[in-house]
């Protein structure tokens, strides 16, 4: 497989605060589970640019390319071949939701995929 190189996944950086809490640090639980599946799999996140914003909002890197109602993390920008699924701004394709992320992630770098119940049963 031939990583697609040009997707970069926009994730929240952890460790926040959230400002009038005082039970943090926080971690966002949507980005969490992908930063998980980069860290287990160092040699295959060396493959996809991973780019960490601050927690607040707005994020200002983000917003710059797919607008202020799409700022949500994760986010996915996709390069070359973006799937039929992808969202659009101007000339951006992005996908914003944590399992189809996770799914691409298998599909266009090699990460292994997570373990979910069959839609259908296998046949034996």
């Amino acid at each position: 497989m031939t990583a697609l190189a040009d997707d970069t996944l926009y994730l929240i950086a952890p460790d926040f605060h959230v400002p009038g809490r005082e039970d943090g640090p926080f971690v966002c639980p949507f980005c969490n589970q992908i930063e998980g599946l980069l860290a287990s799999f160092p040699q295959l996140a060396l493959d996809i640019e991973v780019v960490r914003v601050p927690f607040p909002r707005p994020r200002a890197a983000v917003v710059a390319l797919v607008g202020e109602e799409n700022q949500a993390l994760p986010l996915l920008i996709l390069g070359e071949d973006p799937p039929a699924d992808a969202h659009q701004y101007g000339d951006i394709r992005f996908i914003a939701d944590t399992d189809r992320i996770l799914d691409l992630l298998a599909t266009r770098h090699g990460f292994p995929r997570l373990l979910r119940p069959l839609t259908q049963p296998v046949e034996a």
